[in-house]
C-alpha cells in the first residue's frame, strides 16, 4: 500500500504544479495491457491439463484393450491414442457419416452419458471375424443388420467393461451400454453448443486400421473436473509392484476356460472291422478295470484317475498329479 501524504507535503505539492515545477504529465504511466481473446460460443471449459489427463486414462485403457481384445477377435490388436481436443458437441456431431457406429455409455454415478464411436470398418471386420472370417471389412459402406448389431453389442460391453480401472484414480464408476445407435442425430445427447473433450485413439486389428472417438461432455465430467490433473492423478496413482500384477494374471487365468478329459483306453481297428461295428459289439481296450486313467488337460496329461459315477453321471477320482518336471 501507498504512503499516505501528510497535508504538509498536499500543500507543497499543489504549490509546485501551480508555479509549473512539476508537470502532471510526469506522474501518468502508461501500462500496456495484454488482451486475450475470449470466444462466448466455445468458453474454455478444457485446459491442456484436463486434456493431458484424459490422454493418460485412455494410454492406459488402450493397453488393456490390446490385451483383452486379442482373446475374443483371435487377432493381434494394438491400440494407440492419437489425440485430444476440446470441440462443441455440433461440430462432433456434424463431422459424422451416416451410417456410424455409436454406442452411447452412461457414466454411472456421474451425470449424464459418454459416446463411443468406432469407425464401421472396424465394426465389419471385428463381425466378420466372430462369424468365423478372416476379419476384413466391407469394400462398400451399407447399414448394420439387428443381427450384426447384437453382435456388436457385447464387443461394445467389453470395451466399456474395460473403462472401470482406468478411472479409478479418479472417480470409481460403472458404466453400462443404454444403446447403440447408427444415425447420428438420434444421439443428440447434449445441447449442440456444449463444449465435449474428444480423445482419439488409433485401433489396428490384424492389419485393419481404424479410429476409435470417446466424447466426453463437460457436464458428465463437470463434478470431476479439479480431479483430471496430472498432480492429483499421480498423488492417488497406487503403488503398483511385480507382485500386484502377479495376482491381476493369476485372476485372469483362473477364469480361463480349459477343455478336461478322461482317455478310458486305446484300441486299433481295421477299417473293416470299423466299418461292420453294430450295437452290442465289444471293443477291447488297452486298459483293465482296475487300471488309473490319463485325464488331460488341454492336450497335456495332468492327472491320474480312477473311473466312476457321481449322481448318476460318468467321473473320475483323482488319484495322482503328474509334476512338470516328472
Amino acid at each position: 500500500m501507498a504512503d499516505v501524504l501528510s497535508q504538509n507535503e498536499i500543500d507543497a505539492l499543489l504549490k509546485q504544479l501551480s508555479t509549473g515545477e512539476l508537470d502532471a504529465d510526469d506522474f501518468t504511466e502508461t501500462k500496456s495491457v495484454k488482451v486475450k481473446e475470449y470466444d462466448f460460443s466455445r468458453p474454455a471449459k478444457f485446459s491442456k491439463e484436463h486434456l493431458r489427463t484424459l490422454e493418460i486414462i485412455f494410454e492406459h485403457y488402450g493397453r488393456l484393450l490390446s490385451s483383452n481384445l486379442p482373446a475374443y477377435l483371435r487377432k493381434n490388436v494394438q491400440v494407440e491414442v492419437m489425440n485430444s481436443e476440446a470441440v462443441t458437441y455440433s461440430e462432433f456431431s456434424n463431422a459424422l457419416s451416416n451410417p456410424v457406429l455409436l454406442g452411447v455409455v452412461n457414466m454411472a454415478p456421474l451425470s449424464g452419458n459418454i459416446i463411443i464411436e468406432i469407425a464401421t470398418n472396424l465394426g465389419y471386420a471385428i463381425i466378420d471375424r466372430l462369424l468365423g472370417g478372416v476379419g476384413e471389412p466391407l469394400e462398400k459402406k451399407r447399414e448394420f443388420s439387428e443381427i450384426e448389431l447384437s453382435i456388436l453389442e457385447k464387443i461394445f460391453t467389453i470395451l466399456i467393461d474395460l473403462l472401470r480401472e482406468p478411472w479409478t484414480n479418479v472417480v470409481e464408476i460403472h458404466p453400462y451400454l443404454e444403446r447403440i445407435e447408427t444415425n447420428p442425430q438420434f444421439a443428440q445427447i447434449i445441447s449442440p453448443t456444449e463444449m465435449i473433450a474428444i480423445v482419439t485413439v488409433n485401433i489396428n486389428i490384424g492389419g485393419v486400421e481404424g479410429l476409435m472417438n470417446i466424447c466426453l461432455p463437460y457436464l458428465t465430467l463437470e463434478d470431476v473436473m479439479d480431479k483430471l490433473n496430472t498432480k492429483y492423478w499421480f498423488s492417488t496413482m497406487q503403488d503398483r509392484d511385480e507382485t500386484s500384477y502377479a495376482d491381476v494374471i493369476e485372476t485372469a487365468i483362473n477364469r480361463a476356460l480349459i477343455p478336461v478329459s478322461a482317455e478310458l483306453g486305446k484300441s486299433s481297428l481295421t477299417v473293416m472291422d470299423f466299418i461292420n461295428l453294430q450295437v452290442g459289439d465289444v471293443i477291447k481296450l488297452n486298459r483293465k478295470i482296475e487300471d488309473e486313467l490319463d485325464i488331460y488337460v488341454g492336450n497335456i496329461v495332468k492327472f491320474k484317475a480312477l473311473p466312476g459315477s457321481f449322481n448318476d453321471d460318468y467321473a473320475v477320482k483323482v488319484t495322482e498329479i503328474i509334476r512338470e518336471e516328472e
